[in-house]
């Protein structure tokens, strides 16, 4: 009976041993089929196409490390001198993102209205730039169409004007 059985036993390891090496290729183990693509990331989506900023002469511009944000031409007013200009010009600009739905920089903000102030130490500043609008057309690219501008040495009119500026998008 024990030869029965260890014959019975030594059949069945013999027969394991074939089905497991007829399973087996002699170069290695082989995949086939589409590869499992990944899941996307999470979160906002970033733009692909080229991304700019308009400065006050509506030239686009990308990562600027200064310009001047908004121009405007002051009227001659009563006992305050003759007309002139008015201008937001950031520079020093250091950006810790761009190209998404928003970019954010800090820099130096200087101008007209705060001289003599700022006109050699720029009053520090965060900027924010939203309102990513792709244009479509011949070639596509998006314009940011907002700045925001914060610094705690800003006069509360100035603060509330810069708060949020209109920045120029160009039509294509």
């Amino acid at each position: 009976m024990r030869s029965l059985t260890a014959t019975a036993s030594a059949a069945a390891l013999t027969a394991a041993a074939l089905l497991l090496s007829g399973c087996s290729d002699p170069r290695g183990l082989r995949v086939t089929g589409p590869a499992v693509s990944p899941s996307p990331p999470s979160g906002p989506a970033r733009v692909t196409d080229p991304v700019y900023v308009s400065d006050a002469a509506r030239r686009p511009l990308q990562r600027p490390a200064s310009f001047v944000l908004k121009e405007s031409v002051l009227r001659e007013s009563a006992g305050k001198g003759p007309a002139g200009k008015e201008s937001v010009s950031l520079t020093g600009l250091r950006w810790l993102h761009w190209g998404e739905a928003t970019a954010e920089a800090t820099g130096g903000l200087s101008g007209g209205w705060c001289r003599p102030g700022c006109e050699d130490r720029p009053y520090p500043v965060k900027v924010t730039l939203s309102g990513l609008t792709k244009q479509e057309g011949r070639e596509r690219v998006a314009f940011y169409s907002r700045a925001t501008l914060v610094s705690d040495r800003l006069p509360p009119e100035k603060a509330a004007e810069l708060g949020r500026v209109s920045l120029h998008t160009p039509e294509f």
